[in-house]
């Protein structure tokens, strides 16, 4: 396996995931933001960007979105990771850990003072992995969509 930046002739190998990401969340994105989204994620000149597990075979087996915001609280930016995904054939091989690694390492190139991101209560695999790479911050999301 292989963690490297998404590149913009992985449309057609990123979208699979993306889609199976969205499905396991019950969730849908219009394809006009789906194509924004891999634009933004793939112009260097976002502050968003993302990796991708590529594996021996060639297919792409995880998927990784993170951006940087400013804080409140600190003169550095955050990292915020967005979207984990890795597929059936990128499972049990460490494939979660080695983008959420990949992440923290851009994330400190960048100069952010912390990497963060949220999950499903119900997602106990990734809680198990996330148990081992980060600490529980004690925070509840509440959100309104407007």
């Amino acid at each position: 396996m292989q963690i490297r930046k998404l590149a913009k002739q992985d449309f057609d190998a990123w979208h699979p995931l993306w889609q199976a990401y969205l499905k396991f969340y019950d969730s849908e994105v219009v394809d006009e933001v789906t194509r924004q989204s891999f634009d933004r994620l793939t112009d260097r000149g976002e502050r968003m960007g993302a990796f991708v597990a590529e594996m021996d075979d060639g297919a792409l087996g995880g998927i990784v979105h993170w951006l940087r915001h400013p804080s409140t609280w600190t003169a550095t930016d955050y990292c915020y990771l967005q979207d984990l995904f890795v597929s059936e054939k990128g499972r049990r091989q460490g494939t979660g850990r080695t983008l959420i690694n990949a992440v923290y390492a851009r994330a400190g190139e960048l100069g952010c003072d912390r990497v963060y991101w949220l999950t499903h209560e119900t997602n106990t695999a990734a809680i198990a992995l996330y148990d081992k790479v980060a600490e529980k911050s004690g925070f509840v999301q509440y959100r309104k969509i407007l």
